[in-house]
């Protein structure tokens, strides 16, 4: 991916990849998509693929492969045991990381359980540059508690820091010693921050953890899920990265850490994921449990098939053309958004672009849910899937207080190598429009509200008859137009 300039003296991001294999995408109404948004209880995670135009809800799993991934899975060894195609994958990941060794798994949050259930326990503590929802829920189910340490900089909204992900070495400090290094089951460093605006850290920031880590013999993990945003970052914006290669800064990344996890339905743009690590005594305690949460060892509940995608897949996280898709569309999205006043988290980070619902919808109160309120107007506006990123992605307190967020995000997410500029201009354009009508959108109670992850399938109502009056300026201001 490169950013370059035209002769009009305009800059544009433009592709590094020609386009192959299409696949056609469905603009319903507007009544329709109302229709759709009520059916799905005013969550986006509810609605159906047919009903969306552009799906920006995540990047995770929905990132178009290279042909050579695609190949590479025609050639896949489908052995229950001593798989081949394992021993590829491992080979991979090994040469990736420089680590010993590696724990298959079915995707990241599998590796967050396996983490949770061997190092978590009753009273214990898990400091974090700042939690994921998955994760978080994993470590409170096992006893534990949670302490965000990100810097004061990385919860405001516009910024020029660079890495707003970096964590508080000084409170880090403090909460060691406030629960004893004995009770901090680990500090878990999560690069690209997926619920502040996947704002990334520095190199120079992991250094310090890293050393806090092995002077209280706390174990450091990273959870490289969003790694190739955040190395993109590191070598355009750290001058102690500049002159690095990709890998040699990924080796410096596991140098400093005792566990790495990830998600490859984000890194390795496959389905899995996976846990490395240099500990022999790490390992053989992690071991144990693979087999009986996930599957045998050589396929830890993937397919074989999206294990040679993902071995592929990592080698092409170290091309530079490939990363960089991701963060120079949410670099043009977000400043362009910007520049037409509307309220976006800057700098642009990873993952998409994160749009403040606080800000947007200054008129709704934190109790009916701004964030999850504007993914369904935005929907309503564009046929555009969004997700919410703020109290909805919380969960209430043992006595069913809710738990207000530190922000209110409405998450594009831009999966790499997927959309065109053009749609994404179209994605600006009906943002442009719901702001300027924002005084019409209210706000959404529950009806239906799980315990545990209620973001990901409970189920919510306007507040009012907002959404009806919402398609009608539609309607007038568009005319026939979808």
């Amino acid at each position: 991916m490169a950013k370059v300039k035209f002769y009009t003296g305009e800059s544009f991001p433009l592709e590094m990849h020609k386009v192959r294999i299409i696949q056609k995408l469905n603009l319903i109404p507007v009544e329709e998509r109302g229709k759709a948004i009520t059916e799905a209880g005013n969550n986006t995670f509810l609605l159906q693929n047919r009903d969306v135009f552009m799906d920006m809800l995540t990047d995770s799993g929905v990132n178009a492969m290279s042909d050579r991934q695609v190949a590479a899975m025609m050639y896949a060894d489908d052995s229950y045991a001593g798989s081949e195609t394992f021993t590829r994958l491992e080979k991979s990941m090994k040469n990736f990381f420089g680590c010993k060794y590696f724990l298959p798994a079915h995707q990241g949050r599998a590796c967050e359980h396996i983490l949770s259930q061997i190092f978590v326990k009753k009273g214990y503590v898990v400091p974090t540059n700042y939690h994921f929802t998955t994760a978080k829920a994993l470590i409170t189910v096992n006893g534990g508690v949670v302490e965000e340490l990100i810097i004061k900089e990385g919860l405001k909204i516009k910024s020029d820091l660079p890495f707003k992900g970096n964590i508080d070495i000084e409170q880090l400090n403090e909460v060691i010693k406030k629960y004893g290094p004995d009770k901090v089951a680990y500090v878990r460093m999560e690069a690209g921050t997926n619920l502040v605006g996947g704002q990334p850290f520095s190199l120079e920031n992991y250094t310090e953890t890293s050393k806090v880590c092995r002077a209280n013999n706390i174990p450091l993990v990273l959870d490289a899920s969003l790694l190739a945003d955040n190395l993109y970052f590191n070598k355009k914006r750290e001058a102690a990265c500049k002159d690095m290669t990709l890998h040699e800064i990924v080796l410096k990344f596991a140098e400093l850490s005792d566990i790495i996890y990830f998600s490859a339905r984000k890194l390795g743009f496959g389905r899995g994921g996976g846990i490395c690590t240099n500990s022999h005594e790490h390992f053989l305690k992690m071991r144990e449990l693979i087999p009986l949460y996930e599957g045998f060892l050589t396929y830890g509940g993937m397919s074989v098939r999206e294990m040679e995608a993902i071995a592929v897949g990592l080698d092409e996280t170290l091309d530079e053309d490939m990363i960089s898709q991701g963060p120079i569309f949410i670099d043009y999205m977000v400043k362009e958004l910007d520049k037409l006043g509307i309220p976006v988290i800057t700098p642009p980070g990873g993952l998409g672009c994160h749009v403040d619902a606080m800000s947007f919808l200054d008129h709704v109160p934190q109790n009916q849910y701004p964030a999850g309120a504007l993914g369904s107007a935005y929907y309503i506006a564009s046929g555009i899937r969004g997700m919410e990123r703020g109290t909805l992605s919380e969960q209430r307190d043992e006595d069913g207080k809710e738990y207000y967020s530190n922000m209110e995000l409405l998450r594009l997410a831009l999966p790499r190598r997927v959309f065109t500029l053009s749609q994404v201009n179209y994605a600006i354009d009906r943002l442009v429009w719901l702001y300027e009508n924002r005084r019409l959108v209210e706000g959404l109670r529950f009806y239906e509200e799980p315990k545990i992850l209620r973001f990901f399938y409970g189920r919510l109502e306007p507040v009012s008859d907002w959404q009806s009056k919402l398609i009608a300026k539609f309607r007038q201001d568009f005319g026939e137009s979808l």
